[in-house]
């Protein structure tokens, strides 16, 4: 067994312990102060110096003392879901549980400063603890604008996948996530009887084209090679069968893997909604929200990650992946420093539970594979950096 395996088997059970603690107590987002609190803990007690943010949510922790600085990223938050996965250590918080592997994923980080710690390290790793993944547009916006990607020159994350068998790590260069905007849609029209439309706006006629033909449309003003789910999610209008309303709202997301579109999608969604209502004669205000870019990999880190997987579990560990309309705000540090998104795959001989699910739970062996993996994946990109 290697070092770095050797590190990993001795760990894994104080990552486990942790990871067991973070699902019986979980926390929403931007509220993680006893998650943050159990972390700094367990690093303060194994000697590694921290610092919780003045907020109280999340924490950086640097291991290594000089030379090149590299970074791994872990989130803290939960989900607004009530748990029934019927565990030994289930959440304890009503209504709130760690449905998406945060809970791991911080586990596998604190796993990951203890076994670096015991290595010769060619440089520094820094352990970033992000509050807030799963609030729009999310934590990590914050934490970039703070400075934690000082001086860093590669940045590395999980993210558990149930879909994927334990012991593999899925691994794709270029974009791995979708980008996430909100939109909301204001019709407005005089209003009137639904006997005599013609006297007035159709306003309902009007949401319908809207809501048919922008989809559509959107999908035919950009390059067909590109990806993209533009879904509306509520529509509001009307009081009374027999009136026409006033006002329509639409609200929904748009989802592109694509960085360049997804920066000119404002002003298209704006000039296509007005062209869309024009003959109906209602009269159109869009208010876009740009939320979190996509996740695109840098395909140089992917390839040191790839190899020193390889490397260290074995060829078959490292696993082609597909892109996910998901997303993920470890975005917003690659727009910043290259890095990947890794997915660890958490896939036992049970049921395969998808995430965001009251029944989602993973086989806790893929955190050791996890601790493994990624410490051997911040050598590489040490060793890369000098």
């Amino acid at each position: 067994m290697s070092k770095i395996s050797a590190a990993a088997a001795d760990v894994a059970p104080m990552a486990i312990e942790l990871r067991r603690a973070l699902h019986r107590n979980p926390e929403l987002g931007f509220a993680e102060f006893d998650s943050t609190r159990r972390i700094a803990e367990a690093l303060s007690e194994a000697g590694i110096g921290v610092t919780v943010r003045p907020s109280g949510t999340g924490l950086v922790a640097d291991v290594g003392t000089d030379g090149p600085l590299v970074a791994f990223r872990a989130d803290l938050d939960a989900l607004p879901i009530a748990e029934q996965t019927g565990l030994p250590f289930a959440s304890q918080v009503e209504g709130v549980m760690h449905a998406c592997g945060h809970d791991a994923h911080s586990g596998i980080g604190v796993g990951i400063a203890l076994a670096a710690q015991r290595l010769d390290l060619p440089g520094r790793v820094r352990f970033i603890f992000q509050p807030g993944e799963e609030v729009f547009p999310g934590g990590a916006r914050d934490l970039v604008a703070e400075g934690v990607l000082d001086d860093v020159q590669a940045i590395t994350a999980f993210h558990v996948d149930p879909a994927l068998e334990v012991g593999r790590i899925g691994l794709k260069p270029g974009p791995i996530t979708s980008s996430s905007d909100r939109f909301k849609i204001r019709l407005e029209g005089p209003g009137g009887h639904t006997a005599r439309p013609h006297e007035t706006v159709d306003l309902l006629y009007a949401a319908g084209r809207v809501l048919t033909d922008l989809p559509t449309v959107v999908h035919r003003s950009i390059d067909t090679r590109i990806p993209v789910a533009l879904v509306f999610g509520r529509v509001a209008s009307g009081d009374a069968d027999n009136v026409i309303p006033t006002v329509a709202t639409l609200s929904g997301t748009c989802r592109l893997l694509d960085r360049a579109t997804w920066q000119r999608m404002p002003d298209l969604i704006d000039r296509l909604v007005h062209e869309i209502v024009a003959p109906t004669g209602a009269k159109a205000t869009v208010e876009y929200v740009r939320g979190i870019p996509p996740v695109v990999n840098d395909p140089h880190v992917v390839s040191d990650l790839e190899y020193a997987i390889a490397d260290e579990l074995g060829r078959m560990a490292a696993a082609d992946t597909d892109a996910s309309m998901g997303a993920e705000d470890f975005a917003e540090y690659l727009v910043k420093v290259p890095g990947a998104l890794m997915r660890l795959g958490v896939a036992g001989d049970g049921p395969r539970v998808p995430l965001h699910s009251s029944r989602f739970d993973l086989d806790e062996r893929g955190i050791e594979v996890g601790i493994a993996a990624a410490t051997a994946g911040l050598l590489r990109l040490l060793e890369g950096a000098r």
